[in-house]
């Protein structure tokens, strides 16, 4: 079966296309989108994957809804990391959003498309298993060499890690997730970076 030909599919036919520099061109991704039926087009143009806030992501997720259906041309235009990537795809499959990748042959309407998901939410959760792994064993070594690891920070590695899943996956808002956690947007996002997020 063709990657366009998504008969499960009752909500809108969602695309995105993205290039990294402003001279690379979107034509190629944007007429296969189109022959994939998608009402709707968003783009970045100019906006390296690696970068967290992208303008036309930002505004595709906003209109997404349950049996949409998010349409990429390659799976490398999504996600800017392995992490970000699983994020995306585990909020999809929690908001029964259908994602399908053309280049790959990716499409979860299927039941093995569906698989999909589930490798990437193990994926998700392995990535997070080491982050924090990796930052335990790295303060006790430094306690260990006699550091002073310095005033405990707000938030657990736990609490960030919890709190960078219900950003990527969950989708709601950093301001609503640093009140719930009892501190600033800024704390949040220096936590973040603290843990290679």
């Amino acid at each position: 079966m063709d990657a366009w030909q998504l008969p499960e599919i009752t909500g809108k036919r969602v695309g995105y296309a993205r290039v990294s520099t402003e001279d690379q061109r979107l034509d190629m991704q944007l007429d296969a989108l189109k022959a994939a039926g998608c009402s709707k087009i968003f783009r970045d143009q100019g906006v390296s994957g690696a970068k967290a806030a992208r303008p036309g992501l930002d505004e595709t997720l906003k209109v997404l809804e349950a049996g949409d259906a998010l349409i990429v041309f390659k799976l490398d235009r999504l996600g800017r990391s392995v992490l970000h990537l699983a994020d995306l795809l585990t909020r999809f499959r929690n908001e029964s959003i259908y994602f399908v990748s053309l280049s790959e042959g990716i499409n979860t309407v299927t039941p093995g498309g569906k698989l999909v998901y589930h490798i990437f939410a193990a994926v998700s959760e392995f990535q997070r298993d080491l982050i924090r792994e990796n930052t335990v064993c790295g303060m006790q070594a430094a306690r260990e060499r006699g550091a002073k690891i310095g005033r405990p920070y707000a938030l657990t590695e736990c609490m960030i890690l919890e709190a960078h899943r219900i950003l990527e996956q969950d989708g709601l808002p950093l301001d609503f997730i640093a009140a719930r956690c009892g501190v600033s947007q800024m704390t949040l996002r220096r936590s973040f970076r603290r843990l290679g997020l």
